[in-house]
């Protein structure tokens, strides 16, 4: 029997990144970044201390990350401005969401540290996916690939235009 192939070949910048270790923080980059690259770097709100942008890499369609511009990877060190505007991105993120996805729920969090399945554990960040009844199916168990049913720039275009 032949085995049948997703291809997922934007998935390949994620791969030869990890092996890269002079990259720098993609966190801390695109901030720096004019915001007329907010579209091409995900960017969907910027606040005054964090920020608010997709995945590109999602679990799920929607999947956004809340950062502070400040690189820190301490999270005790976060400043109660940091904190206060991170929870109002995340608010703001999920009722946008409500709105162009209707997910069943979310999963919330933050990973500290490598062995906590931070990808990047340089600079904290926290994810928001949004979740919905049957969501998850064999894919990602036996063959390590995810399938995402909505295009990540359309994903885009649909929660920027209901945060704006």
């Amino acid at each position: 029997m032949m085995m049948n192939r997703i291809y997922a070949p934007w998935r390949i910048e994620y791969v030869r990144r990890a092996k890269d270790d002079e990259v720098d923080c993609i966190f801390c980059s695109i901030p720096e970044d004019s915001r007329d690259r907010d579209p091409e770097n995900l960017v969907l709100v910027r606040g005054s201390e964090c920020f608010l942008l997709l995945n590109k890499y999602p679990y799920n369609p929607g999947h956004a990350l809340v950062a502070p511009y400040r690189h820190t990877s301490d999270f005790t060190s976060l400043t109660d401005e940091e904190v206060v505007e991170a929870q109002e991105l995340l608010s703001r993120f999920i009722e946008a969401a409500d709105v162009v996805f209707e997910p069943d729920g979310y999963n919330v969090g933050t990973n500290l540290g490598r062995v906590a399945g931070a990808g990047i554990d340089s600079h904290i960040h926290r994810h928001i996916v949004p979740r919905w009844e049957g969501d998850s199916n064999f894919m990602p168990v036996f063959s390590d690939t995810r399938v995402i049913s909505q295009d990540l720039r359309s994903s885009y275009r649909e929660l920027k235009s209901e945060l704006e």
